[in-house]
């Protein structure tokens, strides 16, 4: 979230962050936003640690069209999305994933590449659908996987690559929502 705020208050990106929402209740996230002045609220998951139960989608998409929002971005939301969020917003929310997609979906991509000795990793954002990472890619950018690599060390660098990624890939997916 914070590189997409810098990049807007830079004048990087044309874009107005309405609401931040987590689902972890004490996530740093949720104090950017506040520092930020930023709208926030936390997702009732129902206490459920990986799962996003029905009602509590409806009741996000609920809030996320009362913020008004035109485009959801994900950043470390571990929950597969199911209608009606996804029915809420068809086409309208997106994910960075740090692997270049469809390498290394789930979890600890990053570890995933080192242990499969993986020349080349990188990062990936597109469209959420009802899978996991499987949903229609928008951009990427690589970076090498050194012989030397830890896992701690190439995702480091995957997220300096996310961190120009995304704000660049919502830029672009906010010109194309203008025209609709």
């Amino acid at each position: 979230m914070q590189a997409i705020l810098d990049a807007i208050q830079n004048g990087e990106l044309e874009a107005e962050i309405v609401i931040v929402l987590s689902d972890v209740p004490d996530a740093y996230i949720l104090k950017r936003a506040e520092q930020a002045g930023l709208p926030s609220g936390v997702i009732d998951c129902r206490g459920l640690s990986s799962k996003f139960p029905e009602e509590a989608q409806r009741e996000t998409a609920d809030i996320l069209s009362q913020a008004g929002v035109e485009l959801i971005c994900l950043a470390g939301f571990m929950r597969l999305l199911r209608p009606p969020l996804l029915s809420a917003f068809p086409g309208r929310i997106i994910n960075i994933h740090p692997s270049l997609l469809p390498n290394f979906p789930g979890l600890c991509a990053w570890t995933q590449a080192v242990e499969a000795g993986a020349h080349e990793s990188g990062c990936t954002v597109h469209y959420v659908d009802a899978g996991m990472d499987t949903g229609t890619i928008i951009a990427q950018a690589s970076v090498p996987v050194l012989p030397d690599d830890t896992p701690d060390r190439l995702h480091a660098r995957i997220q300096e690559e996310e961190h120009k990624l995304y704000p660049a890939a919502i830029a672009q997916i906010a010109v194309k929502l203008e025209r609709e």
